[in-house]
C-alpha cells in the first residue's frame, strides 16, 4: 500500500509467503525539489544492481548470491536519493536490526552511485559502485543473533546446498566492510550484465573474506529490451511488446561466491566456493504478465577437503503479474 498523505510519501509493504509475514518497505518519505529526496523507517538499502533492480524486472527468479547473502536489504534508517543527468547518487543510515529481526544489533552506514551517459531506450551503458560499513554489537550473544554467510547455490529454496563461507557467532563486536562493482549493457534486444563484489570481515581475533561475481547475457528473440530508470539506476519493465503473441527472452548465467576464514596468524580453518549456472526463458504474455522458466546446476566445494560437498539441479517457475 503506498500513497501520499499531504506533503509526505508513504509505503507499507509484507510478504505473506513464509510461516509469518514479513514487513518490507516500511517507510515516510518527502522529495525537495531537485535536491533529492528524504527517506525514514525501513527500506532496501542502496547496495549492488543485481540487489536494487525489483523482482518484477529481473530476468531470472534467484538474484545473485552476492545480493542474497552480502547486500543489507531490508534495514531501519534514513536515506538521501539524488539524480542528476546521467548520474544517481543514495546515501543512509542505518542499524542492523529490521523490523522482524530485532535481535541483530549494530549500526551501518553505505552508499551507491551509478554513472549511465547518454542511456536511451535500447542504449543504455552503466557504471556503478556501491559501499558499506557495518559494524555488529557482539554477534551470537547477548541475544544478538550469529553473522554468518550461507549462500544457496540453487536459490532461496535449496536450504540443503548451503554453505558456511563466514561465521562470527563467538560474541565478539565484528567490523564489515563491503563493496559492489556494477557494470551493464543493453544494445537493443542483446544486453550483459555483470557484478563483482566482496566483504571483509574482522572481529579482532578472527577474520574472513568473501568474494563474488556474477555474469549474464540476456537475449530477446522477439526483438524488445530490457527497460532502464535513469533517476535510480536500475533496471525496469522491458520495452513495448511488438508481437501479439507477447515476447520471449532467453538469458544465461554464471554466479560465484567463494569465502575464507582464519584466526589471526593462523591458517584457514573455512575454504568453500559455491558456483551456479542458470538458464532461463522468459515468456512476457503482456508488460505486465509473464512465464518465468528457470534450470540450475549448482556445486559447492570444500577447499580444505578438496571436495564437492554439494551437487544440486533445480527447475523452478513462476507465473508473474504485477498491477
Amino acid at each position: 500500500v503506498s500513497g501520499r498523505f499531504f506533503v509526505v510519501d508513504y509505503k507499507l509493504e509484507a510478504d505473506f509467503s513464509g510461516d509469518e509475514v514479513e514487513a518490507k518497505d516500511v517507510y515516510l518519505s518527502r522529495a525537495f525539489g531537485d535536491a533529492g529526496r528524504l527517506t525514514v523507517g525501513q527500506f532496501k538499502q542502496y547496495f549492488s544492481l543485481d540487489d536494487r533492480t525489483g523482482s518484477n524486472y529481473g530476468s531470472f527468479l534467484e538474484r545473485g548470491a552476492a545480493a542474497s547473502t552480502l547486500a543489507p536489504l531490508y534495514r531501519l534508517g534514513a536515506s538521501w536519493q539524488a539524480a542528476r543527468g546521467d548520474m544517481t547518487w543514495a546515501a543512509s543510515i542505518y542499524s542492523l536490526e529490521s523490523i522482524d529481526a530485532w535481535q541483530t544489533k549494530g549500526r551501518a552506514a553505505g552508499g551507491r552511485v551509478t554513472w549511465a551517459p547518454g542511456a536511451t531506450a535500447g542504449d543504455v551503458q552503466h557504471f556503478g559502485l556501491s559501499l558499506a560499513h557495518e559494524r555488529y554489537d557482539n554477534p551470537g550473544s547477548d541475544g544478538a543473533a550469529a553473522l554468518r554467510i550461507r549462500p544457496r547455490a540453487a536459490g532461496h529454496l535449496s536450504d540443503n546446498s548451503r554453505f558456511t563461507m563466514a561465521d562470527f557467532s563467538a560474541g565478539r563486536d565484528t567490523d564489515v566492510n563491503k563493496w559492489s562493482l556494477e557494470y551493464a549493457r543493453v544494445m537493443g534486444p542483446v544486453s550483459w550484465q555483470g557484478e563483482f563484489s566482496g566483504g571483509r570481515f574482522d572481529d579482532g581475533a578472527e577474520r574472513a573474506e568473501v568474494l563474488a561475481g556474477y555474469g549474464f547475457v540476456s537475449w530477446f528473440v522477439t526483438g524488445e529490451s530490457r527497460g532502464y530508470d535513469r533517476k535510480t539506476g536500475r533496471f525496469s519493465r522491458v520495452t513495448e511488446i511488438q508481437h501479439k503473441a507477447g515476447a520471449f527472452e532467453l538469458a544465461l548465467r554464471y554466479d560465484q561466491m567463494r569465502g575464507s576464514q582464519h584466526g589471526i596468524g593462523l591458517p584457514d580453518r573455512i575454504d568453500g566456493r559455491t558456483e551456479a549456472w542458470t538458464l532461463g526463458g522468459n515468456w512476457y504474455v503482456r508488460r505486465n504478465l509473464r512465464l518465468m522458466l528457470n534450470l540450475i546446476d549448482a556445486r559447492t566445494r570444500d577447499q580444505l577437503a578438496d571436495a564437492t560437498v554439494d551437487h544440486t539441479r533445480a527447475v523452478t517457475g513462476r507465473l508473474h503479474y504485477d498491477f
